[in-house]
């Protein structure tokens, strides 16, 4: 097991977390010394009958003793997204999850570990070969409904996405904040809002918000993104300050273009359209009809 506590973690610099997705429960997990890190309360809701894990949490330490007394070796309080931001959550790794069901008496357990071991494992593959992560990305875009075409424009849009905070990286810009700002100038400048306000004109959460964008709104999200990149390193733009500027100009070239589109069209490219309660592949089809 790994001892310590109240830490925090990224990759380099960067916070990355990603869900998985146990028998419809949703659970989050973060990269931490290169290993998925999950979240305990998430792991106790997709195994119990309950919508209160911290109680449940603390009966079962009361039930454990064992798992009581070594708890602090098996978890980490981590960094993870959420819909009202950043924040410090519980996690432990695979063989810290092994230990705490092992307190659970649950039908689930047992699935559940052969989906953990299996999780765990697809990470190892990832870090040696990481187009496998890409190629699973693919698939689970496929199995939640998305059509190849719009899986298409979000791989591209993830690349572009990768491209530009490389470069933010090497222009010495501080993550995590620092990187949502700049990703909101790019979008107000691109869509006329932030990416709060779409989010809410879409009915998302904690949802990923191009996760739940149309076509033209990856489109043009990818727009604003490779225009700032490109902006940032013609300008040779240093530290957060200047990479603003750089940002809302890269923004600007994606919002003309969508503005033009807008007046010839006479549609607005910003739309509440949104892939909660349908898969976007029969949306697509709907629209044809």
């Amino acid at each position: 097991m790994k001892a310590g506590n109240n830490t925090h973690n990224r990759k380099g610099d960067k916070m990355e977390t990603q869900l998985a997705v146990f028998k419809g429960r949703k659970i989050r997990k973060t990269i931490y010394n290169n290993e998925w890190w999950f979240v305990i309360e998430d792991v106790v809701l997709a195994l119990i009958d309950s919508t209160d894990p911290k109680q449940y949490i603390q009966r079962m330490k009361q039930r454990d003793p064992e798992l009581a007394k070594g708890w602090v070796q098996i978890v980490h309080t981590l960094l993870v997204d959420t819909s009202g931001g950043s924040q410090r959550m519980i996690c432990a790794d695979t063989e810290g999850i092994f230990r705490i069901i092992q307190s659970i008496p649950s039908s689930k357990a047992e699935p559940f570990k052969r989906w953990l071991a299996k999780v765990g494992y697809e990470r190892v593959q990832e870090i040696e070969d990481p187009e496998l992560g890409t190629k699973r990305t693919r698939a689970l875009y496929k199995a939640k409904g998305y059509s190849d075409d719009w899986i298409e424009k979000r791989m591209r849009g993830i690349a572009i996405r990768e491209e530009l905070t490389g470069e933010w990286k090497k222009r010495e810009v501080k993550e995590k904040r620092e990187y949502e700002i700049l990703t909101a100038e790019i979008a107000k400048a691109a869509f006329g809002i932030t990416p709060d306000k779409h989010k809410r004109l879409k009915g998302l959460k904690r949802e990923n918000l191009r996760d739940h964008m149309t076509d033209l709104e990856l489109i043009f999200s990818m727009l604003g993104e490779a225009a700032t990149t490109e902006i940032t390193r013609v300008d040779d733009t240093k530290g957060f300050h200047e990479s603003k500027h750089s940002a809302r100009k890269g923004g600007e070239v994606a919002g003309k273009a969508r503005e033009d589109l807008e007046r010839k069209t006479g549609r607005r490219v910003v739309t509440h359209e949104n892939y909660l309660s349908e898969p976007e592949s029969r949306k697509k089809l709907e629209r044809k009809k």
